[in-house]
């Protein structure tokens, strides 16, 4: 997969060439570069950005040499999605993430100030998205946080493809807890199902821990989840010993409140 970002902060991206995108890049997995909107710039001062019209607080980014940085870096032959990173674009989910890793090329445009000029959008922008409910100073840290999403899904980026298929949200359901050694931590024990080999009874404590710390955090993904989902009737087992284990302790909490 090849990932262009486009930003008038290059220097803000070091994080995503070293660890295991660094190692990914070496070996020809993928490939993220940065080009600097600035160099694009055809005014006096190379300036990126200008008032808005109609008045309002702060700059707004120029579509110029938004525009030009895309046609260029895109080339004749593009194949991929043209992003925007935005407040007000589609929140980032897993299932998302794994659609553009279908893609043979992103380009990723981060925004700053006020906003970019509608018109860059509306000339070389596919879709925008925001990786959350909240405002950052610019796109930058958006655009890192969505090309880490997608790189790591990259066949061969992370070295073990069965850590990107039981990983939270993968699933549907929040990760179960990890452990390593040693097996006694100041008190505290690795739980005994992982301790035996026995690769029937992992998966039903992991399936159990998953579910149960889904519905304690994220009832509405549980819900999500179970809704329609057959099981076999071992598998139903677990399940109901989970919602069975969650009456037992709200019981218990709610008879301590009485008290």
């Amino acid at each position: 997969m090849k990932i262009t970002i486009l930003t008038t902060f290059p220097e803000m991206f070091a994080p995503l060439h070293t660890s295991i995108l660094g190692r990914a890049q070496q070996a020809g997995l993928l490939s993220i570069r940065e080009v600097d909107i600035r160099a694009y710039a055809k005014n006096k001062h190379h300036n990126t950005d200008d008032a808005p019209y109609g008045g309002g607080a702060g700059m707004v980014m120029l579509a110029q040499p938004i525009v030009d940085a895309m046609r260029d870096v895109q080339g004749a032959d593009f194949r991929g999605k043209r992003i925007y990173l935005s407040p007000r674009g589609q929140t980032l989910t897993q299932a998302k993430a794994e659609a553009l890793a279908c893609e043979e090329e992103l380009i990723l445009l981060c925004g700053h100030y006020e906003g970019v000029d509608q018109r860059a959008i509306d000339l070389c922008i596919d879709e925008e998205i925001s990786i959350g409910d909240y405002v950052l100073t610019g796109g930058e840290l958006g655009a890192m946080v969505l090309a880490d999403c997608v790189a790591r899904l990259v066949p061969g980026v992370l070295g073990c493809e069965q850590s990107a298929q039981t990983e939270s949200f993968s699933s549907g359901l929040l990760e179960y807890p990890q452990y390593t050694r040693p097996r006694e931590f100041e008190g505290l024990l690795v739980p005994e199902p992982l301790l035996g080999g026995n690769h029937a009874h992992i998966a039903d404590w992991q399936l159990s821990e998953s579910l149960y710390i889904t519905l304690r955090r994220r009832p509405e993904m549980a819900q999500a989840f179970l809704a329609g989902r057959k099981f076999t009737r071992h598998q139903q087992k677990v399940v109901d010993a989970v919602f069975e284990r969650i009456r037992a302790e709200d019981g218990a909490a709610s008879g301590a409140r009485e008290e």
